[in-house]
């Protein structure tokens, strides 16, 4: 696998949507990410400096989870966005990225709209309609 897991495929054969990292370092010269989806090599996964001590990169990952690190400068450290942190054999922390299996969508059907609605047992449940439900339409008493 090359650093940017190109070559990764999601089963039905689509790429994955890329995993986006931002970083900021005000001084330093050069950023790299070396983790477990590149076997700790910063050099295969450099950032792109976007100015101002903002870096950027995108990376395609096959769903999994994925310790990983900064390079700043050949300063190993942990991303400080990152929500997610395991320790190390170092003694340390090295941060966490999980890529779902199915990226998420925003509606499972074009057109139709999700209505939660309680069942006689007070159950919750998803209904799938096209445009107002018939709920949507009864006047108040």
């Amino acid at each position: 696998m090359d650093g940017n897991g190109a070559h990764n495929r999601i089963k039905n054969g689509r790429t994955p949507p890329p995993w986006r990292i931002e970083f900021n370092h005000a001084t330093a010269r050069e950023v790299a990410i070396a983790g477990s989806f590149n076997d700790w090599r910063p050099a295969t996964t450099p950032m792109i400096a976007m100015g101002h001590g903002r870096w950027l990169k995108e990376v395609a990952l096959a769903p999994g989870t994925y310790e990983y690190l900064l390079v700043a400068d050949g300063t190993w450290m942990p991303d400080p966005s990152s929500t997610e942190n395991v320790p190390n054999p170092f003694g340390g922390v090295n941060s966490l990225v999980t890529v779902p299996s199915r990226p998420p969508q925003a509606t499972s059907h074009p057109g139709r709209i999700n209505r939660m609605r309680t069942l006689a047992d007070g159950s919750r449940s998803r209904r799938a309609t096209r445009g107002k439900s018939k709920w949507a339409m009864l006047k108040p008493a």
